[in-house]
């Protein structure tokens, strides 16, 4: 069975930092692109961050350029998303996505409130 499960998410201040995990079952992790995607209170879903097959690269929105970092580790079938600098903006519920072999899996998803 395919899952894929977010944790990390919570509270923060602006200018706080937070690490998302996503952990992966069910298929050959390291095979597939994997990305975090965000949706925001009332709006559509928007791309934050891709890490491709095996070791990357990677690629970012430009709202988060340079404020965070997404990785991969294989071995443990695992994505992460190392957010600094957080904004009110940043506020959304955060999701891995997996695409690979015609194959397209979500995970539910790990909300992420940022407000003082």
């Amino acid at each position: 069975q395919v899952r894929l499960v977010e944790s990390g998410g919570g509270l923060v201040q602006p200018g706080g930092s937070l690490r998302l995990s996503c952990t992966a079952s069910g298929f050959t992790f390291s095979n597939y692109t994997i990305s975090w995607v965000r949706q925001a209170p009332g709006k559509g879903l928007e791309w934050v961050s891709d890490i491709y097959s095996g070791r990357g690269p990677t690629s970012y929105a430009d709202s988060v350029k340079g404020r965070f970092t997404i990785s991969r580790d294989n071995a443990k079938k695992m994505l992460y998303l190392q957010m600094n600098s957080l904004k009110a903006e940043d506020t959304a519920v955060y999701k891995c996505r997996a695409l690979g072999g015609g194959a397209d899996y979500w995970g539910q998803g790990t909300q992420v409130t940022v407000s003082s």
